[in-house]
């Protein structure tokens, strides 16, 4: 049985001027280049998934949503009626 490999590698080429500011930036909080460049692009990327993963409404939205789910409407006969062929499908 092999050993999975449980750390992989990212590398980048950068401008000078780039490389020196990071460089100045990872000095100031006292963090290696690698830790920096790491800490930076974690705390970037979780940002973007939260971002994307999560919804926003107005409050005249949420207060629609939250009202539909307390109070849901009556189904459509067309619904009832697929729920109905979709049960005896699944019980079939």
């Amino acid at each position: 049985m092999s050993a999975q490999k449980s750390i992989e590698r990212l590398s980048a080429r950068v401008p000078v001027n780039v490389y020196t500011t990071i460089a100045q930036a990872a000095e100031l909080v006292g963090a290696t280049m690698n830790q920096f460049l790491v800490q930076a692009a974690l705390e970037k990327a979780s940002s973007i998934i939260e971002k994307e993963h999560r919804i926003d409404l107005s409050l005249k939205s949420a207060e629609v949503f939250f009202d539909a789910l307390t109070n849901p409407p009556e189904p459509v006969p067309n619904l009832v009626k697929a729920i109905k062929n979709y049960n005896k499908t699944v019980k079939n």
